[in-house]
């Protein structure tokens, strides 16, 4: 076992492949709990910033305007797998909003469900922008700029009050300034932000501990619907319905991963440096057991059988069978 904590591949008695996780481990103040890799260099948040992304609406009032339940709030921070049940509660949450599939600037994808991809094949539907798995964001998004009278038009741009506002946010949670984050153009279209991991860590720990309404709010939201912040069989489904209360996890592209553990008011943000999506999974579970393991006296037990999957995941050939694994190696760092 490699003292580097990493993500290995084996097939027979080979290592076929190493991806090298860079991880944060930090305290709603400040405090810095454990580390991995190179933390420092700025890395684009992209799907586990949506929380972050959905504050504003919440603080500003959204939730009385409009009339929205925790589903709403679930499915604005979720890369759901376009499901029936997702793809219903996307329409619920315009519906209430008053805006329709046209407004949204997301274009559509095949979904990440493989069985809903497979099923949309065989029925020669086409996919439309509802289906993204970053529909609810962008409903959340256009409910801002309705919220306040804004234009809908070009929502998802840097320079619309839309994404200032949430930019203004993202720096009050991680402490990074406007002017010090990184901006681009995400997959779904809209903007996305590049910041240094140790930033999205605190916002992390600090929507772990708030009490701020706004933040508890959406904090209880996703705890309550884990199946609507992914889908069947997706990683952060399962691991907060494994850990019940527990966790919040969120991935994002590029094996990104942000999540909380409120009964320990600590945040964690990783990045699997070659971009894995599937070794992001496992060494988020390899990061919340050895979590577990150190600081979680008191806590229920980490559900090692029920997440045993993406602790020790099997690689199979065409025919099924086993030919490796796929497993987290090495520990954080734990400070002093």
């Amino acid at each position: 076992m490699s003292p580097t904590f990493q993500v290995e591949t084996t097939r027979g008695t080979l290592m076929e492949s190493v991806h090298r996780v860079s991880c944060v481990v930090r305290q709603g103040s400040g405090a810095l709990v454990a580390t991995s890799g190179e933390p420092a260099p700025l890395t684009w948040w992209r799907s586990a910033a949506k929380p972050f992304q959905a504050l504003p609406l919440v603080q500003d009032g959204g939730v009385e305007r409009f009339g929205l339940d925790a589903e709403d709030l679930a499915i604005a921070c979720a890369s759901h797998s376009s499901e029936p049940g997702h793809l219903a509660a996307v329409e619920r949450f315009m519906a209430k909003v008053g805006v329709s599939e046209t407004d949204l600037a997301c274009g559509p994808h095949p979904p990440l469900s493989g069985d809903v991809h497979r099923g949309l094949l065989r029925s020669g539907q086409e996919p439309t922008p509802r289906w993204s798995n970053c529909s609810g964001k962008h409903t959340a998004m256009l409910a801002l700029a309705r919220l306040h009278g804004w234009s809908l038009q070009g929502y998802h741009e840097p320079n619309h009050p839309v994404q200032v506002r949430i930019a203004r946010e993202i720096a009050a949670w991680t402490d990074v300034p406007p002017e010090s984050l990184a901006v681009s153009i995400d997959g779904c279209a809209a903007t996305c932000y590049g910041l240094p991991l140790a930033g999205m860590a605190l916002a992390w720990a600090r929507l772990a501990s708030s009490p701020e309404p706004s933040a508890a709010r959406l904090r209880a939201s996703m705890l309550a619907n884990p199946w609507l912040i992914a889908g069947t069989g997706r990683p952060c489904t399962e691991i907060m319905a494994a850990w019940p209360g527990q966790v919040v996890a969120k991935i994002g592209a590029e094996g990104v991963y942000g999540a909380a553990i409120p009964a320990l008011e600590l945040g964690i943000a990783l990045k699997v440096e070659d971009g894995d999506m599937h070794a992001s999974a496992i060494a988020l579970v390899a990061v919340l057991q050895q979590l577990s393991e150190e600081l979680g006296a008191g806590l229920p037990a980490f559900p090692v059988a029920a997440l045993a999957r993406w602790i020790e995941a099997p690689v199979r050939n065409t025919r099924g069978t086993v030919t490796g694994v796929t497993r987290a190696s090495g520990r954080l760092v734990f400070s002093a």
